[in-house]
């Protein structure tokens, strides 16, 4: 799974690197997160009638027929081999895919006669962000309504994983699926509803992409931020 990542680059950098549209609410935002947790708001990329656009949607996809917006804490992650299956991905998969940005994400590897589990760093060797496949939906609250009296929406997405790549193995058996440039557009495309030819999209990165180091546990918590987090550490130890 991917249940936690690193945002650090300004939104205003995200918006001109993916070609879209920067919403206004977040040309403010400077301050970057080491420590990106479900639930939390994310940088999203998707396409809507006014075109590309970069905006914050929830980590954790409430569908839209879901009674209660708290079923998103459950569905930060969608697999890539059962998204056609699943009701809550199915739509979504054919007409409301999006990209995730990420400048690196963390996973914990299992230490081989310690019950603690090691986090691992894993960023772009050329430093440029990764692209999280993703899935978004819209979810109205009719309790609830704006001063045009609407129904107040909710904008939520979930990040796609499937198989590792070798290198991303050893540490972990699921990783995100990422997106190269040149899929960037088809995978954006809200005319585009083939499923058979979207799941080709959904293959491990090359493993050569990769950097991958040892971090702190300090990652652990999600109130810990900073910078020192993606620093190299020692690996963990029972003592």
């Amino acid at each position: 799974m991917c249940g936690r990542f690193v945002s650090t680059t300004p939104p205003d950098q995200l918006a001109k690197y993916f070609g879209a549209e920067l919403m206004e609410e977040l040309v403010e935002e400077t301050a970057g997160n080491y420590n990106v947790a479900p639930t939390q708001a994310v940088y999203t990329v998707y396409e809507d009638d006014g075109g590309r656009r970069l905006d914050a949607f929830h980590w954790g996809l409430v569908p839209f027929w879901a009674k209660d917006p708290k079923i998103g804490s459950r569905m930060i992650n969608a697999r890539a081999e059962t998204l056609v299956e699943k009701n809550s991905y199915r739509r979504p998969f054919a007409k409301r895919r999006c990209i995730v940005p990420a400048d690196g994400f963390y996973e914990w590897k299992k230490i081989e006669g310690q019950t603690k589990k090691q986090p691992m760093y894993m960023s772009r060797v050329d430093g440029e962000p990764f692209a999280f496949a993703g899935l978004w939906e819209v979810w109205k609250d009719e309790n609830h309504t704006d001063p045009d009296g609407e129904p107040l929406r909710l904008l939520s997405c979930t990040i796609i994983t499937g198989e590792p790549n070798e290198k991303v193995a050893e540490v972990h058996d699921r990783m995100p699926v990422m997106l190269p440039p040149d899929r960037w557009d088809a995978w954006l495309d809200r005319d585009l509803h083939d499923t058979d030819v979207l799941q080709e999209f959904l293959v491990p990165a090359p493993a050569e992409l990769f950097e991958i180091h040892p971090v702190s546990t300090d990652v652990n918590k999600v109130a810990n931020n900073g910078p020192g987090l993606i620093e190299e550490a020692d690996p963990v130890s029972e003592a």
